[in-house]
């Protein structure tokens, strides 16, 4: 298993490179971004309007998700060909810069943010937060806090959704829990999903989707998809999952890499990214993300996303999970592959 998937690795990274190397000689950023391409393509767009910089982006898509930029990154550490990667979620970033594939940098957005979403060494940076959340189908089931518990601990999930938690905010979901649980706690409460009958999907939004439709009636997500099927008129409500008191708030990450071919460009979109300006810019899209600095009047953003302010700021520390994502990864992959 782990010669296939170093093989797949390097056929990525070839790929990537024939690509991508025209573009890096016209001294282009290239750009590794996990987060949704819907939401952060324009923002990729007008930081090239604003600067006269070209981006190569490369995205996330299911054809990879089963190993992840983080994996590929770790994987091209000796032949790097991503100057700056936007991650959708912190852990992975952290791993990378455990690694020592990160250069530190403590640019004009660095003292924006709070103490718990950057790194002290400045190897990375939190910005644009999403919660996660039940998302829950208000015709097949009462959208309240007490409703969704009863029928999560009952024992049958046949309608509960999760997407399969190798990658992205799911598996930090779920390396949290682990760190919280316990490891023997979290592994007896995954091995019950299949026998309660929960639908385990290949992302967030099929499980948005399946709520939406009426095909589940509830399950787990990221606040961007719940706003897009309430964009789309689905009957849906949604509320903060919660360990013990507090909420899962989870910001993109942005790092650049160390022996970045472009570090001085890197150093201008992790800036761009980093400010007020576009934290706005991604408060008042469809995704509605959650703005993490200061210097931001609540005025300025929409409902919506005045709304998620309060559950934002009884956040729990995801950092204290670090060390938990590689032997959780590590776990739930043999145990999804037997």
């Amino acid at each position: 298993m782990k010669t296939a998937v170093g093989v797949s690795l390097f056929l990525l990274a070839v790929g990537l490179g024939w690509a991508a190397v025209s573009e890096r000689r016209q001294g282009a950023v290239v750009v590794y971004c996990a987060h949704d391409l819907d939401f952060a393509q324009q923002i990729l767009d007008d930081f090239t309007k604003a600067t006269g910089i070209n981006v190569v982006v490369v995205g996330d898509t299911e054809a990879t998700k089963s190993v992840g930029l983080v994996e590929r990154l770790l994987a091209e550490r000796d032949h790097p060909r991503c100057d700056l990667f936007w991650n959708n979620e912190p852990l992975g970033t952290m791993l990378l810069a455990e690694q020592g594939l990160l250069e530190p940098y403590r640019g004009s957005g660095y003292d924006r943010m709070d103490e718990m979403y950057r790194d002290p060494e400045g190897r990375w940076v939190g910005f644009a937060g999403r919660l996660r959340v039940w998302i829950i189908n208000r015709e097949k089931m009462s959208a309240t806090h007490d409703a969704v518990i009863e029928r999560f601990i009952g024992s049958d999930l046949s309608r509960f959704a999760i997407a399969k938690p190798l990658f992205g905010t799911t598996l930090t979901h779920c390396s949290i829990v682990w760190k919280h649980d316990g490891e023997d706690t979290f592994q007896n409460w995954f091995r019950s999903l299949h026998p309660r009958g929960a639908q385990i999907v290949p992302g967030n939004g099929p499980v948005k989707n399946l709520v939406a439709q009426g095909a589940c009636d509830f399950g787990w997500t990221d606040t961007d998809d719940f706003f897009i099927a309430k964009d789309d008129g689905a009957p849906v409500e949604m509320i903060p999952i919660r360990i013990e008191s507090e909420t899962i708030c989870l910001p993109n990450t942005v790092a650049i890499m160390r022996g970045a071919e472009h570090l001085k460009e890197a150093q201008q979109l992790a800036d761009y990214l980093l400010s007020k300006e576009t934290e706005l810019k991604l408060a008042k899209s469809a995704s509605r993300q959650i703005p993490l600095g200061d210097e931001i009047d609540d005025k300025a953003l929409p409902e919506d996303v005045r709304k998620l302010l309060k559950w934002s700021a009884e956040a729990l520390d995801f950092r204290r999970a670090a060390a938990a994502r590689e032997p959780c990864l590590k776990w739930l992959r043999q145990e999804l592959t037997q």
